[in-house]
């Protein structure tokens, strides 16, 4: 697609950020690239003795060699293993297995087309941008259904579409974090969590729900900024729509649709009442080991728990609808959620070779070790640390799309450093979260960039880049400001993020 050029500086600075950023090879390859500069710089820091004192144990940290004689045999003898026992991996397969059936059966999207055509018009806006935050946990629906829906909706109101797509847009991809529910990105994020703590304590487990707490409420929060954006900026600005685009209409829900969601929903009551029950009672059979809730295995095996929910909730509206009619249809839709992680497990096997290979060669614990020691001296403090790293994931994430990408190859430096400072690695992988977010509605590396433009162009022909930016442009700064303070008043507080997710890290 040809954008329309843009002569202001704005215009130049994106072109120059675009051009940049697509010239940087695949992530595939950049986690090779960075593979073998790991093998390299761990031969010279071998050689010049690179080394540093470990500020819990004590103890002297140096580099071990990985292009010597035992470092090439363990790359030799560890690399299927490496791959294999990388924690993204099956938990992302299994997690999507149950996320495909609900998907292909069209559950999801009748879904959010029930909350949507139920809204109030006075509740619209706050209804497409949070519809649009809760469509993350099903992989990329919210890119492909909600936002061009999003520009029906208003369009069908008298609003501009293009206000519409924007605040779905908002939703979809800046409040890309922030979820009522549990979704793929939880648990993959807290995989790679926890391969970069292992550098530090190789016990420390993050959950999947390490995060849950702080973005349930970064959910309403998003959605109100947002909301208020659209109506206080984005619509005044825009004006009225003066195209020739026909309106149309949002449809309803078939009978037949309204019928599978109510026996989805009695199958998620169903569900829902065998865990309480499991949970409730002191000797309940879903307790943990201590008889406790927050260490029970609903919590640390979520990804099962996801996958028989969701894969149930898809079976029965599958069967109700008709878009499943044998157990073959069910296998089919299962294969096709898989069909999208092709590049993923090319992406993860250099990912995990990258991350071992770091952690092998002691290069992250130096790192973490000599960047503690820095920040330490200079007692920065945890609330600009924090600022500093929401800017800086911000940033990054300007000339590299792929959150879980970008948190393989800045996990395994940021979460050892946050925790020789005494900060868990949950509190890390949750600044990272908000940083990654608030940039990717103005950043030309997030994959559905040049998507949103056409969406924008099916009611401006001659909309492009600048549109684009200065309709999104609000809101990422808005985002910035309302999560960077409300990471601050959390922290201020000392309220844990997720269960067993505290803000601090103390080894034990």
């Amino acid at each position: 697609m040809q954008l329309r050029p843009s002569r202001n500086a704005g215009g130049r600075f994106f072109a120059f950020v675009e051009k940049a950023g697509n010239a940087l090879p695949h992530p595939a390859a950049l986690f090779g690239i960075f593979g073998v500069i790991t093998l390299v710089l761990s031969a010279i820091g071998s050689y010049f003795h690179w080394h540093g004192i470990h500020p819990a144990t004590g103890e002297q940290v140096e580099i071990v060699n990985l292009l010597s004689r035992d470092g090439i045999h363990r790359i030799l003898l560890e690399m299927v293993d490496s791959y294999t026992g990388f924690a993204p991996l099956g938990i992302v397969m299994v997690a999507m297995l149950g996320i495909g059936i609900a998907e292909s059966s069209g559950l999801i999207k009748a879904a959010i087309n029930a909350l949507l055509i139920k809204a109030p018009p006075k509740m619209i806006t706050f209804m497409v941008v949070f519809t649009a935050i809760l469509s993350n946990v099903a992989s990329d629906i919210g890119y492909l259904l909600i936002i061009p829906l999003g520009g029906v909706i208003f369009h069908a109101l008298g609003r501009h579409p293009i206000a519409g797509i924007s605040a779905a847009f908002a939703g979809v991809s800046g409040g890309f974090s922030a979820n009522i529910f549990i979704g793929t990105i939880d648990p993959l994020l807290a995989g790679l969590s926890t391969e970069a703590a292992h550098i530090i304590d190789p016990d420390y487990y993050v959950m999947p729900t390490a995060n849950y707490y702080f973005m349930a409420v970064s959910t309403i929060v998003i959605t109100v900024t947002a909301t208020w954006v659209s109506r206080a900026w984005i619509e005044p600005r825009l004006g009225t729509y003066k195209g020739d685009v026909p309106r149309e209409e949002v449809g309803q829900l078939a009978p037949a649709e309204k019928k599978g969601l109510i026996r989805a929903l009695v199958v998620f009551l169903v569900w829902s009442a065998i865990f309480l029950i499991g949970l409730i009672p002191d000797n309940g059979f879903f307790r943990g080991d201590d008889n406790t809730i927050l260490h029970t295995p609903l919590l640390r095996g979520f990804i099962a728990v996801l996958f028989l929910v969701a894969g149930t909730c898809g079976i029965v509206y599958g069967y109700t609808v008709g878009t499943f009619k044998k157990h073959g249809d069910v296998i089919t839709g299962m294969n096709s959620s898989f069909k999208g992680l092709t590049s993923f497990l090319v992406l993860v096997f250099f990912a995990a070779q990258f991350v071992a290979w770091f952690r092998w060669s002691n290069l992250g614990l130096l790192l973490a070790v000599n960047g503690a020691s820095w920040l330490q001296s200079i007692n920065i403090g945890l609330i600009p640390l924090v600022i500093l790293f929401i800017l800086f994931s911000g940033f990054i994430n300007m000339f590299m799309g792929s959150a879980s990408a970008k948190w393989a190859i800045m996990g395994p430096v940021f979460i050892p450093i946050f925790m020789l400072l005494g900060y868990s690695p949950e509190l890390s992988q949750a600044v990272y979260r908000i940083g990654d977010s608030v940039t990717n509605i103005i950043s030309p590396m997030m994959s559905f960039f040049a998507l949103i433009i056409v969406y924008y162009q099916k009611y401006d022909p001659k909309a492009g880049v600048g549109t684009l930016m200065a309709s999104m442009m609000p809101y990422s700064i808005a985002f910035f400001i309302v999560w960077t303070l409300m990471m601050i008043v959390w922290i201020l507080f000392g309220i844990p993020l997720g269960p067993e997710a505290p803000l601090y890290y103390t080894p034990d």
